[in-house]
Parts: C-alpha cells; sequence; structure tokens
C-alpha cells in the first residue's frame, strides 16, 4: 500500500544515529499548494534544525515525514522537487487520516512527535516555544497551540470531553437553533480566557505535539477512525494513563480548516459522524450509541427536507432559482448519509 519514494534525512550532520528532538508527521492529500506554505513556515523558524535543508545551526533537530494519500494534484512531485530533505511515504490508494499517521509515526525517531495538518501554518518559532514548554513540565504528554482562522480570527482548539448532551448539540442543527447554550460553553471551555496556558481534556488534531512516551505508552491512533473524533479518543486514552494534557496560546498556528476533506462534502459527514457514533459505542456503551446514531440520522432527515423545500421554491421565486443546483447537491450528500447509516467501516 505504501512506498517510501524519498530517503530519510539525517537528524544531525555527523550524528545519524542520533534521533531528533522531533519528528513532524504530515498526511496529505490533495493540498499542494496549502503543504508547501506549511513546510516552508516550519523551515523558517531559526530554532530548527532540518538536516539538508540549507541550516547549520538550531536549538531544536526535527525530521518531517509526508504521508501521502494517492494525492493527484502533484503533491509527491513538488515534495521532490521543493523539499528533497523531506522523508515521503507515498500511498497508493487513501489510507485515511489515522492510518496514515501511524505509517508516519513507525517512521518517525523523535522524542516528540508533532501531528500537523497539510493546511497549517506555523508562526516563527511556535514549535520551539512548543517544545520548550514540554521539555520542561515532565508531566505534560500533549500539547496544543492556538489556532487561528486565515483572516487572524480565533479558532477554538481546547475542549473538555463530550458528555452525551455534546452530541445531540454540537455540530448539528440543534446548535443553529441553539447557538448558545451551557452544554457548549462547557465543551468548548468558554469559562477560561483564550490566552490563558491551562490544563485541557483533549486538544483538536490540526496540530498536537505529542511525547513519545505517551505513544509507546498507549500506542498510537485508534484506526477504528477513519478520520474525526481520532485525538479525541488519543488524548482520552493519554489522560486514562495519567498524562496531562495542555493548551498552550503562546504558540500560535494558522489553520485553513477542512481543505482537504471539502473537497468531498458528503464523505465528510459521513466520516464526521460516523466517527462520534464510534467514540460513543467506546466510551458510554452500544445503547447510548444507537441512540446517538438515530438522532444524528433524523437531522439528516430534517435537513433533507428543508433542501427539498427551498430546491422547490426555486420553481416560482425568481431569487431562489440560481441556488437550486446546491440544493440539489446538499440533498444528494445527506441522501449518501442516510444510505450510510452512519456506520463504520473499520
Amino acid at each position: 500500500m505504501a512506498e517510501p519514494v524519498a530517503s530519510r534525512a539525517p537528524a544531525k550532520a555527523g550524528a545519524e544515529s542520533s534521533p531528533p528532538d522531533v519528528s513532524v508527521v504530515i498526511v496529505n492529500w490533495n493540498v499542494r499548494d496549502l503543504l508547501r506554505r506549511c513546510l516552508a513556515s516550519i523551515a523558517s523558524s531559526d530554532e530548527l534544525f532540518l538536516a539538508g535543508a540549507g541550516k547549520s545551526a538550531g536549538r531544536w533537530t526535527a525530521e518531517i515525514i509526508v504521508v501521502d494519500n494517492a494525492s493527484n494534484d502533484g503533491s509527491v512531485a513538488m515534495l521532490a522537487s521543493k523539499f528533497p530533505w523531506v522523508q515521503v511515504i507515498a500511498n497508493t490508494d487513501n489510507a485515511g487520516f489515522t492510518r496514515a499517521n501511524n505509517q508516519g509515526l513507525a517512521a518517525s525517531r523523535g522524542r516528540f512527535v508533532l501531528f500537523l495538518n497539510p493546511d497549517t501554518e506555523l508562526a516563527t518559532d511556535a514549535l520551539a516555544a512548543m517544545l520548550a514548554f514540554v521539555e520542561s513540565n515532565p508531566p505534560v504528554g500533549i500539547l496544543g497551540p492556538q489556532l487561528r482562522y486565515g483572516d487572524g480570527a480565533m479558532q477554538s482548539s481546547r475542549r473538555r470531553f463530550p458528555t452525551l448532551a455534546t452530541f445531540f448539540v454540537e455540530s448539528t442543527v440543534v446548535q443553529q437553533w441553539w447557538p448558545r447554550n451551557q452544554v457548549l460553553s462547557r465543551y468548548y471551555v468558554l469559562d477560561r480566557p483564550d490566552d490563558a496556558i491551562i490544563r485541557v481534556d483533549w486538544v483538536v488534531g490540526a496540530c498536537m505535539l505529542v511525547r513519545r512516551a505517551v505513544l509507546n505508552e498507549i500506542g498510537g491512533f485508534d484506526e477504528g477512525f477513519f478520520m474525526y473524533s481520532e485525538e479525541l479518543d488519543l488524548c482520552r486514552r493519554a489522560v486514562q494513563a495519567g498524562w496531562q494534557v495542555v493548551y498552550f496560546p503562546p504558540a500560535v498556528v494558522t489553520h485553513y480548516e477542512g481543505k482537504s476533506s471539502e473537497q468531498v462534502v458528503a464523505a465528510r459527514h459521513i466520516r464526521f459522524f460516523s466517527s462520534r457514533v464510534r467514540y460513543v459505542r467506546i466510551y458510554h456503551g452500544a445503547l447510548a450509541a444507537a441512540v446517538v446514531r438515530a438522532f444524528l440520522l433524523l437531522t439528516f432527515v430534517y435537513q433533507w427536507f428543508v433542501e427539498a423545500a427551498k430546491w422547490l421554491a426555486g420553481l416560482v421565486i425568481p431569487s431562489q432559482r440560481g441556488q437550486r443546483s446546491m440544493r440539489r447537491e446538499r440533498m444528494d450528500a445527506y441522501r449518501a448519509v442516510l444510505r450510510s447509516r452512519l456506520r463504520s467501516r473499520r
């Protein structure tokens, strides 16, 4: 399934056998230009030494591993041309986000592993600041930075563990009807300042620094999650093992959210919500998972009828005619979700 197409660069000249301080693992699928910007932002840090990248010094040694999930946009060729010092694992099919991350993890050697989305850009020395904090705080097993959208606005990235009520509200039509409620305030940690370094239950996996000792103890990502909820599960297992998860806002990372998954809207819905059902089954039991699945499917039935009504309105209301194609696409996506019954394939 996977074929390495670029050899590993040594962590430091003259010290090939020494593991680097950090391994950066990036899973890519058809976001070549964003991946290029992401890698350039890492290479711009004065405190990172990346063997082969043209730097002779740096406080922290690093290696970068990109696992490409059968992109057809020239991503692998771009890596060979622009970033020959990056180790590339080129999959011949889409292995999924969790499995591909585990491939990168298996190939990595760092004392810390940074799981990083390709649609991110790190502020100068954000990674160095994260490494310094974790190095000086041994109980911290997982660290997440402050995430921001492309326009600079704050992106929520710190969480408490979800209660069962969370799954009936967050990312559903209920949240659209009732955006300000105690369930989400608790879940999003809205009672704490955005700029405070705080201990949390879990952090969004777009950028997540993990201590190697944590991964040795609890293992990598659960591949039963194709994508979505995998970082929630990993953090929960780490906390259960006694490690701390910390939100670290001094490090800022821009996240152009969902640029891979937005290419396949129906699959995104199916993977997101089926992963939620799987998580509920693991941590709350089969009965709770069945109830959550039924509720989520009903919300998609409701959304299909809403879009169908708007599509029909386009027949008689001139202002709605230009929206009929979009309405049809949404109806098709919701129908695909209903056909899937939100059951995981793994």
